[in-house]
This record gives structure tokens, C-alpha cells and sequence, in this order.
């Protein structure tokens, strides 16, 4: 498609057709498996559709399409992590302590929203956060930790339960519109 036709704005459609194939291939060379690149591929066009964008070229499609699908990439990779160490953690419970496969999923589902949310949030803002209520630090602690005072502490916890709570709001908010 030449830079005219691009300065039309194709359709997702088009930018399918035209740019599936290139993705995937990126995707299967960058995972090592075909299936998640199938996956991922597929993933970065929902996106595309959920927000589109205008393109004036094929490298500027291209750009985009491999920053959404490097971003899912890591997703997918900080996810594969949260679960390793969760069944690394399960691993040396005794199996008398060992959760029923059902709670087993409800808490790899939590942990993988936990993290999800702390990824969200401003690096210092997230650590902070999970000194205070994961490890019980004090601010004191923490701004020690951290090398920043102990109000920039509070301002850093703050802002991230008042994420949290907001987070949660919106998916309150979503649940409550699945249902009506």
C-alpha cells in the first residue's frame, strides 16, 4: 500500500490483511511458540480496534503494532513469573497445607491482579506499597529504604491505595454494568 493510500486510513480490516502474518512471524521468532504468538497477535488487533489509530505509512503500522504486542509480550512474561513463584511457593508446603486446586486458581488469579496494579503505578509509589503492608516497614523504614523523607513516604502510599481504591471502583462499576 503506498503512503497515499495509508494517509486514507485503512481500515483494521486492511491493516489485518496487510500486517497479521508480519506479527505473528514477529511474535513467533520473539516467544518461540506459535500458539502465544497466535495469541498475542490477535491481542494487539483487539487493541487496535478498541482504540484505533491513524497511520501515514506501513512502518509507522508496523511501529505501532510491535510496541502493543512488545507490551503484551511482558505482560505475558511478568505473568509466567508471578506463577512460577507461586508454585515454586506451593511446592514446599506440606501437602496437608496445600490449597484445593480451586483456591489454588482464586489466588493465582489475585496475585496476577495484584501485580497488575502495582505495574500500574509509579515504581517508587508500588515499592512503597508493598514495604508497608507486604513486609510491615515502618515509614521511617522505607524512607530509608527508598532515600527519600518519610512524608514523601505517606504521599507515596496514599497515592497508591487511592489507586487501588479506584481500581476497584472501576471494576466494581464494570460488574455492575455486565449485570443490568
Amino acid at each position: 500500500m503506498s503512503t497515499s493510500e495509508y494517509a486514507s486510513s485503512p481500515s483494521v480490516e486492511f491493516l489485518y490483511q496487510d500486517n497479521h502474518n508480519w506479527l505473528q512471524n514477529w511474535l513467533r521468532r520473539r516467544l518461540g511458540c506459535a500458539a502465544e504468538a497466535a495469541d498475542l497477535a490477535h491481542d494487539t488487533f483487539v487493541r487496535l480496534l478498541r482504540s484505533p489509530q491513524r497511520f501515514d505509512s506501513q512502518p509507522e503500522v508496523r511501529a505501532y503494532l510491535r510496541v502493543v504486542a512488545n507490551g503484551l509480550c511482558v505482560d505475558l512474561w511478568r505473568h509466567r513469573e508471578v506463577e512460577r513463584a507461586w508454585l515454586e511457593t506451593l511446592a514446599v508446603l506440606p501437602e496437608a497445607q496445600a490449597p484445593s486446586p480451586e483456591d489454588q486458581h482464586i489466588v493465582l488469579q489475585a496475585l496476577r491482579e495484584i501485580d497488575a496494579m502495582l505495574c500500574s503505578l509509579p515504581a517508587r509509589a508500588a515499592r512503597a506499597l508493598v514495604l508497608s503492608t507486604a513486609c510491615g516497614m515502618t515509614y521511617q523504614e522505607i524512607a530509608r529504604e527508598l532515600g527519600v523523607s518519610s512524608r514523601t513516604v505517606g504521599t507515596y502510599v496514599t497515592q497508591a491505595m487511592l489507586h487501588c481504591m479506584r481500581l476497584e471502583a472501576a471494576t466494581l462499576v464494570g460488574q455492575g454494568a455486565g449485570q443490568a
